[in-house]
């Protein structure tokens, strides 16, 4: 992608498919190489794509291996990428306070079946993030202690930010 012409910054921009741009990759491929299904590294922050069976195995592993030392979910985010499949993707932004590091997972849910599991044992501070993205898009997380409406009336039909979401006419 090509800014217009005389714009400052750089001529392009790029998104790296397969490096490994930090030590937190490696690790990650030594301990399981299948857990790493990607790494996309952009503007001095990575982002690794995990088979959606992975996601509590490594979200326990990067929390308790003391040289990384993720003890901080700082957000969960959801993407409806309709019409493409997979439909869905969920990133999870970690933090080591301790180790001054950020890394992004990324794990694509796909439309017909959108269930990944919950991480809400590894991080609490997930079960409010799960329950929104639940509530908003429809992804429902298995092991979730209360998967629950949290924004939403209990008798509201449908997933507002679903980009399929009626936006007129009758629900």
């Amino acid at each position: 992608m090509e800014p217009p012409a005389g714009a400052p910054g750089p001529d392009f921009v790029t998104e790296t498919a397969d490096v490994d741009p930090n030590p937190i990759v490696s690790k990650l491929r030594e301990w399981e190489p299948r857990a790493v299904a990607e790494v996309i590294a952009f503007r001095g922050e990575t982002t690794i794509v995990l088979p959606r069976e992975f996601l509590r195995r490594v979200a326990e592993y990067l929390a308790n291996v003391p040289e990384f030392d993720f003890k901080l979910l700082s957000d969960i985010t959801g993407v409806d990428r309709f019409p493409v499949e997979p439909r869905f993707e969920l990133n999870y932004h970690l933090v080591s306070i301790s180790q001054r590091a950020r890394v992004r997972l990324r794990v694509r849910v796909p439309g017909s079946d959108p269930v990944a599991d919950s991480v809400t044992p590894v991080w609490p501070t997930a079960n409010w993030h799960e329950r929104e993205i639940f509530d908003l898009f429809g992804v429902r997380f298995a092991g979730h202690p209360d998967l629950a409406r949290i924004l939403l009336p209990e008798n509201w039909e449908g997933h507002p930010l679903r980009k399929d979401f009626p936006t007129v006419g009758s629900r």
